[in-house]
């Protein structure tokens, strides 16, 4: 068994792998906004009891999303590897795992965002069409409106889960504090590393659900009305 690695050695390690985490995690998570806030908004005026019903429509979507979403992160990965490469030329390190992240995290975030809205009292929603509000502006202002601190909460839930999934990654070469702890800590037996990225990454979560509980508090119209 070789020396353990040095403690200033293994906080630049720890240091690299974290950013290069960090990149995958807050590059993913507006990827994950961006398609599947979107998804969720149809996927809830779609429902039999949303704005312009589809049921049809909303079924084919639902058993598409939920499969997406049942399918283990890891399969995920070794499934969409032709097509990362594809895409970005390769099948390792940081910027091609943000892809098979982003198609695991879009259904995610859109199922999030369904329920988010579901939440919405039918009254509010019905005020605004009685006042002529057209479908549009209903979403904006009054369903994403009232809905913004679960939203807010969902982009918590997404990003701590999408740093589960990141180090995950690093078992197949994705890079970031998943692979300096299995291939520098588990596989060199160097505890230092290991445990060091093992803390890390608990740190980064509880730091991104801390953030978003005090942003969600903070856009929460209901607190700021009783407060």
């Amino acid at each position: 068994m070789s020396d353990p690695t040095p403690w200033a050695e293994v906080v630049e390690m720890l240091g690299e792998a974290t950013g290069e985490t960090l990149y995958m995690v807050v590059v993913t998570t507006v990827l994950a906004v961006a398609g599947g806030l979107p998804l969720g908004v149809f996927l809830h005026l779609s429902s039999p009891v949303g704005l312009t019903p589809r049921p049809t429509v909303h079924r084919i979507l639902g058993v598409i999303v939920d499969v997406v979403r049942s399918v283990p992160f890891v399969v995920l990965l070794v499934i969409l590897a032709s097509f990362t490469r594809l895409l970005v030329g390769t099948s390792i390190g940081s910027t091609a795992v943000i892809v098979p992240l982003t198609i695991g995290a879009v259904p995610f975030f859109a199922r999030l965002t369904q329920n988010a809205l579901r939440e919405v009292s039918f009254t509010v929603v019905e005020a605004a069409i009685t006042t002529g509000s057209g479908r549009w502006r209903i979403v904006r202002t009054v369903l994403i409106g009232e809905a913004r601190a679960a939203l807010v909460g969902a982009v918590g839930v997404t990003a701590v889960t999408l740093i589960g999934y990141a180090a995950m990654a690093g078992a197949i070469g994705g890079g970031g504090l998943g692979t300096t702890a299995i291939q520098d800590g588990y596989q060199a037996y160097d505890d230092r590393v290991l445990y060091g990225s093992v803390i890390v990454l608990a740190v980064l979560a509880f730091g991104m659900q801390l953030l978003t509980d005090f942003t969600a508090k903070a856009v929460d119209r209901r607190r700021s009305a009783t407060g």
